[in-house]
Formats: C-alpha cells, structure tokens, sequence
C-alpha cells in the first residue's frame, strides 16, 4: 500500500488549514459559518450574486449520515427511492437577515393535500426574543403542501408559507411584516406536478429577519442562531408511478419545525467574518472534560482533592436560577436549560425549597466520571417519577442509532432509595448489572429519608462512574466527541398532601429525544487530524481539465470505512463537505464536486476515513487540484 503518494493535476500534497496534531477536537458537525456578504442579496431565487460563490456550503444526501448526533431520515412511503435526496446549502448574513441558498436535485418536483407528499423544506427557528428558556421554536414551513387546495395540484404549482409568518388557513395572503421577518423565491428546472418529463432539480434563494427572533450577528462578536432543517422529497406522484413513487425526508440535525427533537444546527456569524477575510475560525467544542490521572472510590463522598481540582468541569444547577444562571453556562446552554414543574396531587404547590445543586465532570482514560452535590432540606424516596430526588443524566451512544437513524440517547438515571442508597434506573441500571458502571450516594449530616417533611435536611452527595466503552466509544475514545445533559429531580412532600410537589431543573437536555446536547470534546491527548505519513492508503485526480468537466478522485483504501470529502479553497474556506458512507476496501472512485461545477482556480481536498463501527478517524488523504476554463 503506497503512503499518501498524491498524483494530481499539479503534483503537490498540502496540509489543509486548521489541521492540528496536538489535541484536535473532531469536526462540528453541527455548525457552520455564515458570512458576512460584502454587496446587498437579490432575493431572486438565482444565486448568482459573487457572495454565493464565498459562501460555506454543507451537502445532505438521503440515507447518508448529515452528522451526529441528531441527523436522520426516514421513509415516509415504505419504499426507498429512485432518485433520492442530493442538497447544497449555502449560508451568508447581510446586516440582520441571515440568507439560505439550497440547490437541491430532484426529478420529480411537486406536491398535494397529503402530508409528507410534497418536496419542500421545513425548518425550526429558536426565538431569542422570549425571556424564558429553553427558547421555543418557530416553525419556517415552505414547501408544496397545498392543503387548501385539491388534488391533482395544478400544474406549475410552486411552493408555499406555513408557520410562524403565515396566516392560516394555509395560503391566506401573508401581511407586508410576515413577508418583511421571512421570504424565499424558488427557480425550478423542470415543471412542478407533472412527471412527463423529467425535472432536473430547484434552487431556493431565502431570507431570515433575526432581529423579531432576537439575534444580532452585526454586534462585534456576532451570534449563534439555533436552526434546523428537514428536506422532503416525493416522487413520481403527478401521476402515481407504482414502480417509482416513493416519499421520504432527510434532516441536518433536527426533523421538525414546531418541535425540538434531537439536535440543532448552531450557525455562527460575525460582522468580521466575511466572504473575503479568509479562512473562518474554527469551530471549537462547547465545553472541554478534562483527563485527569485520579480514580475516585465510587462511595458517593466528595471527599478526594480531584473533585477540588479547578480542571474539573463544574456547573450548578438551580430552580428559578433565572438568566444570570443560565448565563454561566458554555455554547448554546443559556438557551436550551429550563425547568419544568409537573402537577402533583392535582395541582402545583409553591416550591418552598428550591432545587440547589453543584455538577462536577472528568474523564480517566475511557472512565466518565461525575460528582453530584444537592443541597436540600427535603430528601425523600418517592416511586413517581415526578417525584424523585436524583439526577437523569443522558448521553449518546457512539453506535447505536434510533429508528430515525440519529445517535441513540441513553438515559443514565438514579434516584434516592428508601434507605438513603442510590437506586440506579434505566441505562443506568443495566450498566450498572454489566459492570459497566457505578453509582454511589450519601446522605449529608443530619439527613434522613422520608416524606413528610417534617425534618429539616441538608442534602446528599453521589458519585457515578461510567465505561465510555460501553456507549461504542473504542479505547482511547476515538474523535473524543461526547454529547450529555443533566437534570436535577427534587421532590418535596408535605403535609398537607396539596403542599408537596416535584420539580426538574436541567442543563442543555431535559430527556432522550429532546434538544439539546452539549458539544463537548472529551480530551485524549490524540490528534483529530492523523499524522499525513499514515499508511491509509493513496488518491489521485483524474480529468477536470475541460470547462464543463467534472474531476473525479481515485483513491485506494486497505480496510472498509465511513468516507467524508471536504474540499476547501486556497484561502481555507470550506467549498462542500459530503459524507460519502461507508465505502468498501480496495480503489474507488467518487465525483470531487456536486452540483455545479465551481470557479477555474486551485482546490484542496481532503478524504477522511473513519471505522465504520465506532466511528473513530482512521486516517485522511490530501492534495489539490487545478480546474481550468
């Protein structure tokens, strides 16, 4: 096997930007820049202004993994499709509107009355202007779901507004102000609810008014707009081709557009990132766990000097914190915390002992690590849920996927038991059974179990242990990438009965299902980037010298592996990033772009492998290519 030998159009291997070899976290898969465009946007549904071309780009394919932890897909018809989803993305901000180009392949374009038979995109919007948190989402629905019209859809039909600016019943005229926070124009190639002839795809050109949803990217350091998108996609269906039609979608982090399920897109801008300031910041972690060389006795007693060490990540989680707490929390966290108070006993008593309590997080080797402190004055054993004491902590598995085909959430929960003794629940428990984990609890002094509240307690103290082994993660736990949430349960009964209540108070992720999950990297000490000598196997650029020419890349692999192409420009910006999936050993061959074919200029490329089990990167192939007019 030769050793990253690059034959290419002009014969020099690169080191692409950003590529580090000391504790390189793995790439954000669920974020991305948008620039700050130089010259104003025609919203014209044609992206031909000199922007677009700078802008970065993110490529989603159907059944292709658009990046952990929440992307997914799924059929909605039963049958996999002919011609299935092939989308480009590009992001830019001019003052306070944030702009979306998808150019997306299809040929079948076109919808109906019936939902999930339409092409279109649905998108989530989270609305910083609410003073509360977790920030709800607005819902941006524009597609060819025409439920006010009648099947069969006239022919031509293009796409319309649902949602938060809109006026129901769908397709009522929209108000100047709705058409002022949110518009689009789409071009489509080919004719919409006719499948005489073959289209050949659609490009959406649209706009986003941030400032009703409460987001400035034109302050100096910018925002982070929390965004997800789904892209549906029915075929054949004007009329129904038994042997072709198929309805499916494929979402970039999280699928709906009035729910926040799963994940979301964090799209970052900056007035001084621009389309010509050059390569863009990377996109760091949101929060960094340390690897520290100490193992507590898992007893539930706080009492080693690691869980003092400042290198141990710490957070506080407190009922009716309010913003100021929230506000000490890394990436996103002071938009998804919140809290939450269940009826109890038929209503909802006035929480007399508020929540308090201290998160401490640290990794030895492949072991988590975490350290629970819950100051309060009413500890109890209760079998409802609701009513807990305790904590639910989730955490993503690296391998096993959920029937969206989106990481599986494990729920790691314990509660205080009758006896003052840490009950292990769900995950947990079985964890706990396999010798995968620990979990240990103590009771503060002058503590006792009960629920009466008749006894005024301090609190409790836990300790958990946890194998990442047994969440998928290989020794050395690989890119290091690690996606969790805390909730504190509290549960205070009284007499009377009326008086007693539960509450639960959480930081990023409430539940499995729910958004959303810290980024986190969990530090290694190895490189995300393998040394460019490894021996992963050669590529090299075929053709690419004619105008209208697509060059394609040959490359060779020992072993079976996850495939992503990412090719950037000469200034560093990222041009398109395409999960290629798994991929067999051996030579293959793959198209270097898709979509259409970029400037005449200098690209760079690179391959990355990952194990297609754990997800681990094995290595990456480099080089650069010259496409001529």
């Amino acid at each position: 096997m030769k050793k990253m030998i690059m034959t290419l159009a002009v014969g020099l291997t690169l080191a692409l930007p950003g590529a580090s070899r000391v504790m390189a976290a793995a790439p954000r898969l669920d974020a991305i820049w948008a620039r700050t465009a130089a010259d104003s946007i025609v919203l014209d549904g044609v992206l031909d202004e000199a922007d677009w071309a700078q802008a970065e780009t993110y490529t989603i394919d159907y059944e292709t993994d658009a990046g952990i932890p929440g992307s997914g897909w799924k059929s909605e018809s039963g049958w996999a499709p002919v011609d299935p989803t092939h989308a480009v993305l590009k992001f830019l901000v001019r003052g306070n509107q944030l702009y979306l180009g998808a150019v997306i392949d299809d040929q079948s374009i076109g919808g109906s009355t019936q939902f999930n038979r339409f092409d279109g995109l649905l998108m989530g919007l989270k609305d910083h202007s609410q003073a509360f948190s977790p920030k709800p989402v607005a819902e941006y629905f524009y597609s060819w779901w025409h439920d006010e019209l009648s099947d069969p859809q006239p022919v031509g039909t293009m796409p319309s507004f649902i949602g938060a600016w809109a006026e129901l019943p769908h397709g009522s005229p929209r108000t100047p102000e709705q058409i002022a926070a949110w518009d689009a124009v789409t071009v489509v190639n080919g004719v919409t609810n006719d499948d005489t002839t073959p289209d050949t795809g659609y490009t959406v050109e649209m706009r986003f008014d941030l400032t009703p949803m409460g987001y400035d990217v034109t302050q100096p350091g910018g925002d982070v707009v929390e965004w997800n998108i789904s892209i549906y996609d029915c075929d054949w269906f004007w009329p129904i081709d038994v042997n072709q039609f198929s309805a499916n979608r494929v979402w970039w982090q999280g699928p709906w557009g009035n729910a926040a399920w799963y994940n979301e897109v964090r799209i970052f801008a900056s007035p001084d990132v621009t389309t010509s300031s050059g390569p863009a910041p990377n996109l760091d972690p949101e929060m960094v766990i340390k690897n520290i060389d100490t193992a507590p006795v898992i007893d539930g007693v706080l009492d080693e000097a690691v869980w003092s060490d400042p290198d141990v990540y710490t957070f506080d989680l407190r009922w009716d914190g309010g913003q100021s707490l929230y506000d000490t929390y890394d990436g996103v966290g002071p938009y998804r915390a919140g809290q939450y108070q269940p009826s109890v006993n038929g209503g909802e008593a006035f929480v007399v002992d508020p929540a308090d309590a201290t998160v401490k997080v640290y990794h030895r080797g492949d072991m988590l690590y975490m350290g629970f402190e819950m100051r309060d004055a009413v500890v109890q054993y209760h079998p409802d849920l609701d009513r807990w004491d305790g904590f639910i902590v989730t955490a993503d598995d690296r391998v096993e996927r959920g029937t969206d085909n989106q990481l599986l959430t494990r729920r790691l929960s314990f509660q205080v038991g009758e006896n003052g003794q840490a009950v292990p629940q769900d995950d947990l428990l079985s964890f706990v059974n396999a010798g995968s984990a620990q979990v240990a609890l103590s009771l503060m002094s002058g503590t006792t179990v009960d629920t009466l509240g008749t006894q005024a307690d301090t609190g409790y103290t836990a300790e958990l242990a946890l194998d990442l082994t047994s969440l998928g993660y290989p020794t050395g736990l690989g890119d290091g990438a690690f996606f969790f949430g805390v909730v504190c349960m509290d549960g205070d009964s009284f007499l009377p009965i009326t008086d007693s209540y539960g509450t639960r108070t959480w930081w990023y992720r409430e539940f499995p299902g729910a958004c959303c999950a810290t980024w986190a990297h969990l530090e290694t000490g190895v490189s995300g980037v393998p040394d460019p000598d490894s021996d992963i196997g050669y590529a090299a650029v075929t053709g690419g010298s004619g105008p209208s020419s697509r060059p394609d890349i040959r490359f060779a692999m020992p072993d079976p592996n996850l495939v992503t192409l990412e090719i950037y420009d000469l200034r560093g910006r990222l041009v398109q990033r395409r999960p290629l999936g798994e991929m067999a050993g051996g030579e293959n061959e793959v198209m270097m772009f898709s979509g259409k074919r970029p400037s005449a200029g200098v690209y760079l490329y690179r391959l990355q492998m990952s194990d297609p089990v754990t997800g681990r990167l094995r290595g990456s192939l480099k080089g650069k290519v010259l496409l001529v007019k």
